[in-house]
């Protein structure tokens, strides 16, 4: 292995679970198996600013359980929740488990795989996202993911297009197909369609035949109009709810504030469903502790179901990003069609990944950031 991965190798016999790449003996796990103990990847020691993040080379790389997949990581992007979790988002999770790798996307190829895996192979490209609470993230030369959280990378895409995708198109299709369970002629609103999960949610909605209307900043209009939204609105300058006609089966808010919650709340037909980002749990558990939090904001979820449902008629959910294999098929469908893809603003090597995040963090970059691993 070339030096610039800076990774140790070492030798299992057959009864470990690993799979190693190049040997055609071991495709029913017979043999000599290599696999990485320590690579690059970067740290995060402890909560604060951009600065406390490390760029290391020689953590530790975890020997694979039967269901997962070693991942030679070649991109990754930068999630609003991996700045939201270094700046301290989840301490109440985190914080006794620093430190930690951020990262949830990630686009490669397959270096090792569990004895049970059966649909993946070494060698393949893939892409895909791990849960929002893994605890060992993708900003690192090799990424371990469940089988069940990559597919196969189309042909058509980089792998810096590629990793861009998967997390905020499994948090929209969470959303609009299991919460929601949209279907073909509904109407669907996406509050805040210019990010990637609202960009993710609208090109969704279109390929499952509804009729999506989007709320946006100016300079995503024409972005939004030309993946098949059919209203595309700049919330700084309309009035919303004058504005958008008729009303919706579902509304997906990517915003989350009080406003934006009325104005979904309103437009929506009896029976339809309004599901937001920004539910309360972790904050709530941050401020308050687990054991005060988490029933706390139970609590008031539960609330604001009773409430909705008696006043409007409408259900009422906090979604979040879910592994799903169902979903994430139908992602490289549309992937590879050309119906769905999230665009890259900048690139970043993976050693630059402070300036990375801080650029997030100052907002001088809106658009979506990758860092590459060389």
């Amino acid at each position: 292995m070339r030096s610039l991965f800076r990774s140790k190798q070492l030798q299992f016999s057959t009864t470990d679970n690993i799979k190693h790449l190049h040997s055609p003996s071991n495709k029913l796990g017979f043999g000599i198996r290599t696999v990485f103990t320590t690579s690059r990847a970067v740290l995060l020691p402890r909560f604060g600013s951009a600065d406390v993040l490390e760029v290391r080379d020689d953590v530790r790389v975890p020997d694979l359980k039967p269901n997962e997949v070693l991942v030679r990581a070649r991109a990754v992007s930068v999630n609003p929740l991996d700045t939201r979790m270094r700046a301290g988002y989840g301490r109440s999770l985190f914080e006794s488990l620093l430190p930690l790798i951020l990262g949830r996307d990630v686009s490669g190829e397959i270096a090792a795989v569990g004895h049970s895996v059966k649909t993946l192979k070494v060698g393949q490209e893939v892409f895909g996202a791990l849960h929002p609470t893994a605890v060992r993230g993708t900003y690192t030369d090799y990424a371990i993911l469940s089988e069940d959280q990559l597919t196969q990378k189309p042909a058509t895409l980089s792998h810096v297009e590629a990793s861009a995708i998967p997390f905020a198109a499994l948090t929209a299709w969470r959303a609009l197909k299991s919460t929601a369970r949209i279907t073909k002629g509904q109407r669907v609103l996406v509050v805040g369609g210019g990010g990637a999960v609202g960009y993710s949610a609208v090109q969704l909605a279109v390929a499952a035949g509804c009729a999506v209307s989007a709320t946006c900043e100016s300079e995503s209009i024409d972005r939004l109009l030309a993946a098949g939204a059919e209203q595309a609105l700049d919330y700084t300058s309309e009035d919303l709810e004058v504005t958008l006609k008729g009303q919706y089966n579902a509304v997906l808010d990517t915003i989350g504030i009080q406003q934006t919650e009325r104005m979904g709340i309103n437009l929506l037909k009896r029976g339809g469903h309004y599901m937001t980002l920004q539910g309360e749990s972790a904050s709530l558990a941050d401020r308050y502790g687990l054991a005060i939090g988490l029933p706390t904001a139970t609590a008031i979820l539960l609330k604001k179901q009773l409430q909705y449902r008696l006043s409007h008629g409408i259900e009422y959910y906090w979604t979040y990003m879910r592994t799903d294999a169902e979903g994430l098929e139908e992602i490289h469908r549309l992937t590879a069609a050309g119906r769905l893809k999230v665009p890259v603003q900048k690139t970043f090597p993976i050693t630059q990944v402070r300036e990375a995040h801080d650029a997030k963090d100052k907002r001088t970059i809106p658009g979506k950031v990758v860092l590459e691993l060389d």
